[in-house]
């Protein structure tokens, strides 16, 4: 048993050196589901939308909204949930987000004109952003120092699977002859399943360790939970003395939040511009091919590039490093996109365009998409980290709106050429900002990589 004044530190230790046990794996689990969910969620609206566009008569304008409003929403969710976590607690606001997304999407399912799909897309972006940043902090308090990167970029690379399961499932429909005004219903209507399958497991989880003892000071209540993830018995762990409370705006943390919002900000316009515009791009591409045609194209390039992509980034993250991934990343994102965009015969043959493109999403993945999701929740300090984490979040959320709002412009006035230069210039800029911005976390305490020792 720990006792005496210096038991915080010891009971930190003991997290960080604990092996991978059964709590870290049912935390990965409840955690990763409401990943597969909000992937599916996201981007299935390319697929709806290019159903709708016939029934509705849907303009560039609708498309926009309805591509763009629930990475919008996100935004606001992940600021909102993070400050809540915050102030009162992991464990108080986590399952509400899963909630949000069901409501969400089975309201979706039963709309009835753009505005009300609009609507209940926000509802579904509020309750993405909060899983952003509940899911990506309690993973990171729970894990040990060896696995902390494997756990958080695991819970994340979830969206791999819940980005196949979307065109999977819209083909399927497709290509069984499902009437696409019930076809667009049922794929926006299954994302309730999985987020329903976590409510209770997520309202029934216990409060992290790291939280309780730091900001709340309360042993007795993280005993239990140490007890099960490091074997250590913390019952009579007291805090004597307390630390300055840190603040998002002190150095080093306001250029670490510059770095992980900005990072994020930069890579999902990429994503989100070309995972949500995907049958656009495609059409661009290939304007003679059906709905169904172009759907399992985009399927098979999220199986053959990005599925290995986001595996391979989990398997290396504790090894190669955060950092070195993200920047690495991000170069060969731009060398996809500048050869697309300054190399004619790239757009002219279909076959050369999709290779290269899979390149770009292997990297997107092997790369700034798993990375910017782990770096904020060990890089900040405990009772400001849900914040940094839903700002970071929240700013990525920002630029996926804006790649998703302002895509289908961008591929009309610019063409394809002209948007992959500029996503091309996207992609360098973030490689710099990581560079500059962000130190490497790996294999550190989480205490010590999120500079807790400076407060």
């Amino acid at each position: 048993m720990l006792t005496g004044t210096s038991d915080l530190k010891a009971v930190y230790r003991a997290l960080d050196e604990a092996d991978f046990s059964r709590q870290h794996w049912r935390t990965v689990l409840i955690a990763g589901m409401g990943f597969f969910t909000d992937a599916y969620d996201l981007f299935i609206i390319g697929t709806v939308t290019a159903i709708l566009t016939p029934i509705w008569h849907l303009t560039t304008q609708d498309l926009m909204w309805l591509n763009s409003t629930s990475l919008l929403s996100s935004m606001l969710g992940a600021i909102v949930f993070g400050r809540v976590m915050d102030l009162r607690g992991r464990k108080s606001i986590y399952g509400i987000e899963v909630i949000l997304l069901t409501v969400g999407a089975v309201f979706s399912a039963f709309s009835h004109t753009v505005w009300q799909l609009v609507l209940f897309r926000a509802l579904v972006g509020f309750g993405v952003g909060g899983d952003y940043a509940g899911s990506a902090i309690i993973t990171s308090e729970y894990a040990n120092r060896s696995n902390r990167g494997q756990m958080i970029g695991t819970v994340f690379s979830m969206q791999g699977l819940g980005l196949l399961a979307g065109p999977a499932i819209a083909s399927l429909l497709l290509a069984t002859g499902v009437p696409h005004d019930i076809a667009w219903r049922l794929m926006l209507a299954l994302g309730a399943i999985p987020a329903a399958s976590v409510i209770y497991l997520r309202r029934t989880i216990k409060e992290t360790p790291r939280y309780a003892l730091s900001v709340r000071g309360e042993a007795a209540s993280a005993a239990q939970v140490v007890q099960a993830v490091a074997g250590v018995d913390v019952r009579e762990a007291k805090i004597a003395t307390r630390r300055r409370k840190a603040r998002l705006w002190d150095a080093p943390y306001r250029k670490r939040l510059l770095g992980t919002a900005g990072a994020w900000l930069l890579m999902d316009v990429a994503f989100y511009g070309t995972g949500v515009s995907s049958q656009i791009i495609l059409h661009a591409l290939m304007p003679g091919a059906t709905l169904l045609t172009s759907t399992l194209t985009a399927a098979a390039i999220f199986l053959v590039a990005a599925i290995p992509g986001y595996w391979l980034a989990v398997r290396r993250v504790d090894k190669v490093g955060r950092r070195r991934i993200q920047w690495r990343g991000f170069v060969i994102m731009a060398a996809a996109y500048g050869l697309i965009a300054l190399i004619p015969a790239v757009r002219a043959l279909p076959l050369v365009f999709l290779s290269v493109y899979a390149v770009s999403y292997f990297f997107i993945e092997f790369g700034p998409n798993v990375t910017t999701f782990i770096f904020p929740a060990e890089v900040f300090p405990v009772e400001v980290r849900g914040l940094g984490d839903g700002i970071s979040a929240g700013s990525g959320k920002l630029g996926a709106f804006a790649g998703a709002f302002l895509m289908p412009l961008f591929i009309l006035h610019l063409g394809l050429a002209g948007t992959m230069g500029i996503l091309a210039v996207v992609s360098l800029l973030g490689a710099l900002l990581t560079i500059y911005a962000l130190p490497e976390p790996k294999g550190l305490p989480l205490e010590i990589a999120a500079a807790e020792d400076r407060v």
